[in-house]
């Protein structure tokens, strides 16, 4: 094999893109992860935005040799690698080392249809199992099982419901595996699975792999690296996990569930008190933290559902059929009951270790119990096993004692951003305007809209903490400004954000959920609005437990790191490329008046700051009649 070093194999990839400017992150990024797995030790790498982290990490594994798991957290990122990056990197693999570079996606068994449910919907002698109203589009789905060559959800052009496609997949909590289904050997989940063993990159979704955390490798083929793109959202996911939740909702799945296998009114009417009584029990903590372990009244119903559960168990398995539908869905039914039972066991045993919280609303509360602390998992199932790069724009400093990453086993570096920030633009912190909470501040903050966005000729992404700030702020643009305006639940967010692209004069407005992953480059943005520090809920449940647990320093290490890298990661959407220019404008007074402004701004983008309105919006004005 040739003797090729990670920047010899990086130039000749980018060659392939035929771009010019230069991207020294990038170089630095992949060499150090070269010498990272090399080594074993774990590193962590923030790279600015235009870095172009995807190749910088897919490079260095290409030429390791290693297997290597790349965990994604958008949808978005997972396709980009798996349809341009991965096949781009594998072409110059084989043209200069002369071997295969060979990559699959792995999703969650959900994402698969599942041939021996179609089979079931096609069997005569089984009432199809859908309203009338989806069986147009359950019937399109069965006939598209016989063409798709991946039985992926994602490959589907055309407009799915939630429902229909349930008809025809299975959860993992459902699935009794291949060897005791009969189409076992033809399971597209499956076959996905088999790819994935024989594959050098595995691409993942953070969530699936924070499942094989939790279910302590069962999942994942064996690997030496993984990668974590976008990072910081880690911590959340791994933590989300490992949780359980359980509520009325679920007590009328497994109902159902059974029902479908057995005709019992008996055990079905005991399911619905169990339901009942479980719903009065933790209504009665709607909203609130709840103390482990669990109080007498949850925990009664919570051994009531157990019982109930266990009887419908026993009388599923007792089920003697030579149909085969009939077996399948009652080993189904039996999959279903025991995952259900395993996570009421965890609720009644869980420990201090764990929190405790009533969500939802009085009528159908949901009981959750997550980890205080994922650290641990982390290090018993992943630091020790194999080497981790975490890479994001934006890393929080708290990062690697929240996830439990010893320091002595790893090293940190910060590539920075191959744009020209200091010439691109402004962050503007609205210093004038009343402090969130007081009173004023809606008209104050929507009439700094109305005035940004007059002055930018439209062309701005306006991100808000909250719906009820969102909406105030739309109406107000929608009435004394002529400007298309989008709003978050206008449409689908990919078909939102192209809507805003295909409009320079537009304005979208939008809530957290569009903090990251949206990529607008060019003349149609030109300003990012967000309306105030994006700090957690004090109320969130879970966070409130480990504040406590932490103490005085509580605000310092989780309220400060997670706002600093929400802004961050907002304040990211202006600068997409070398040639972009505009302004963030932060309209909380916060920023500048208050002693922690300087750690949130510390992970701001360089571009200059001011907190003088006139001087914005000139620069706006100006932006805007240039283009």
């Amino acid at each position: 094999m040739t003797k090729l070093g990670v920047e010899d194999l990086l130039d000749a990839t980018v060659d392939r893109l035929e771009r010019s400017e230069s991207r020294p992150g990038q170089v630095t990024m992949a060499r150090e992860i070269t010498s990272a797995i090399e080594s074993g030790r774990h590193l962590i790498v923030q790279a600015g935005t235009g870095t172009g982290k995807s190749l910088g990490y897919l490079v260095p594994v290409a030429l390791s040799g290693r297997r290597t798991v790349v965990a994604t957290y958008t949808k978005a990122l997972q396709d980009q690698l798996a349809k341009f990056d991965l096949p781009l990197v594998a072409s110059v693999v084989e043209a200069e080392l002369g071997h295969d570079l060979t990559f699959a996606v792995l999703k969650g068994r959900s994402n698969y249809l599942c041939l021996q449910r179609v089979d079931e919907l096609n069997d005569r002698s089984q009432q199809l199992d859908v309203d009338p109203a989806g069986t147009a589009a359950v019937r399109k789905l069965i006939e598209w099982s016989h063409e798709t060559l991946t039985g992926d959800s994602g490959d589907i052009d055309w407009s799915l419901s939630d429902n229909a496609w349930r008809q025809v997949s299975v959860t993992s909590e459902e699935c009794p595996g291949a060897r005791k289904c009969p189409r076992g050997n033809d399971c597209f989940a499956e076959r996905a699975r088999a790819l994935a063993q024989e594959s050098d990159v595995i691409v993942v979704n953070t969530h699936l792999y924070a499942l094989d955390i939790a279910s302590d490798g069962s999942i994942l083929p064996d690997h030496d690296v993984v990668i974590f793109d976008e990072a910081h959202q880690l911590e959340d996911v791994v933590s989300s996990s490992a949780s359980v939740a359980i509520g009325p909702g679920r007590v009328a799945s497994i109902a159902s569930t059974i029902r479908s296998v057995i005709a019992d009114d008996a055990l079905y009417t005991r399911f619905g008190r169990a339901g009942t009584s479980l719903t009065t029990a933790l209504a009665a903590r709607s909203g609130q933290r709840v103390a482990l372990p669990l109080e007498q009244s949850i925990a009664d119903a919570l051994v009531e559902l157990r019982l109930c559960t266990d009887d419908s168990l026993t009388a599923v398995q007792a089920i003697s059929s030579e149909n085969e539908s009939v077996k399948q869905k009652a080993l189904r039914a039996v999959t279903t009951a025991t995952r259900l039972i395993e996570q009421i066991d965890s609720c009644l045993t869980a420990s201090a270790s764990f929190v405790a919280w009533v969500s939802g609303s009085a009528d159908r509360p949901l009981l959750e119990i997550a980890p205080l602390n994922v650290a641990p998992l982390l290090a018993e199932r992943v630091w020790t096993k194999r080497t981790a790069v975490l890479t994001s724009a934006t890393i929080p400093a708290s990062l690697p004692q929240r996830v439990g990453i010893d320091m002595g086993t790893c090293d940190a570096i910060d590539v920075g951003s191959p744009f020209d920030y200091e010439n691109s633009g402004y962050i503007y912190c609205a210093k004038h305007l009343p402090p969130p909470g007081t009173d004023a501040r809606d008209d104050a903050v929507n009439q700094e809209i109305i005035d940004l966005i007059t002055a930018a000729g439209g062309r701005t992404l306006a991100l808000f903490t909250t719906y009820r700030a969102m909406h105030l702020a739309a109406d107000a643009a929608q009435e004394r400004t002529d400007f298309p305006i989008l709003r978050q639940d206008d449409l689908p967010k990919m078909a939102l954000v192209e809507a805003f692209s295909d409009e320079p004069e537009s304005c979208l407005f939008a809530t957290a959920g569009f903090f990251q992953g949206v990529d607008v480059p060019g003349d149609t943005l030109s300003l990012v609005i967000i309306d105030k520090i994006p700090f957690p809920r004090p109320d969130d449940p879970l966070l409130s437990a480990r504040r406590d647990a932490i103490g005085q320093t509580a605000f310092a290490e989780i309220d400060i790191p997670i706002a600093a890298t929400q802004l961050a990661q907002a304040a990211g959407r202006l600068i997409r490329t070398s040639s972009d220019k505009g302004v963030v404008a932060i309209l909380d007074p916060r920023l500048a008046t208050k002693s922690y402004g300087r750690l949130l701004g510390a992970q701001l983008p360089s571009l200059k700051r001011t907190i003088t309105r006139s001087e914005v919006l000139s620069y706006l004005h100006d932006l805007s009649r240039s283009r």
